[in-house]
């Protein structure tokens, strides 16, 4: 299929005068979370929570700050999450995208809201 790209726009939901960033991120159903370089963190003055344990792509295993809660926007649907810090780039990993009822339409190679609820998120709660 190819990398998807996407943009989204990322906000600390506790500092009410800091701008939103509009930022590029790829979409990777192969990672879990939502994850940021340290300057996206230190531009959005996010708090660590905690560390996470994340393996890496070649099975290496790296301690990580958590930090949070990060809002994020993309099109009509808002969810709200943790991030973990490591990389170079913004990765939008499968529970926000899931979090916001988004889906990857693999023709067109781009990130969209679900077509089967377009105007409101759905989620299953049973």
């Amino acid at each position: 299929m190819g990398l998807v790209s996407t943009k989204i726009i990322l906000k600390n939901p506790k500092e009410k005068k800091l701008k939103p960033l509009e930022v590029n991120a790829l979409v990777d159903t192969g990672s879990v979370h939502l994850c940021i370089p340290e300057h996206i963190k230190i531009q959005l003055k996010l708090e660590e929570i905690d560390k996470k344990e994340a393996t890496l792509a070649d099975g290496s295993k790296k301690l990580v700050p958590y930090v949070g809660p990060i809002e994020i926007r993309f099109k009509n649907r808002v969810g709200f999450t943790g991030a973990l810090v490591i990389g170079d780039q913004i990765l939008l990993g499968a529970i926000p995208m899931e979090d916001m009822d988004l889906t990857i339409i693999p023709k067109k190679k781009i990130l969209d809201v679900n077509p089967e609820s377009p105007n409101i998120a759905s989620s299953i709660v049973k």
